[in-house]
């Protein structure tokens, strides 16, 4: 049992550290106006990058796909409810699959 808690407590260490430590020392440095653009917008480029090779394997035809995924975008767009979004993107796949 204690090595199991000196385990948790070491990988926390080696987690946290490294976090830490450029934060302390980089505190006070002011970053160009770009670059700090640039990093406002990385995490949006990196979810992006997740979700759409997700969404053209999802279902067993492409176009199905995309057709989900361009409803459920649009009504992202549309700034609706996130459920709205997931089942509007659903139907769109449906809808696609029964009827073309």
């Amino acid at each position: 049992m204690i090595s199991l808690f000196l385990l948790v407590l070491a990988m926390a260490l080696v987690t946290y550290v490294p976090r830490l430590v450029p934060l302390l020392w980089l505190r006070e440095l002011k970053l160009p106006p770009l670059l700090k653009r640039f990093l406002l917008f990385t995490p949006y480029a990196v979810l992006a990058s997740l979700i759409f090779p997700g969404i053209l394997y999802s279902t067993s035809s492409l176009s199905s796909a995309l057709a989900g995924g361009v409803f459920a975008t649009m009504l992202a767009l549309l700034r609706v409810n996130l459920m709205l979004v997931v089942l509007g993107g659903i139907l769109g796949v449906y809808v696609v699959e029964t009827f073309i």
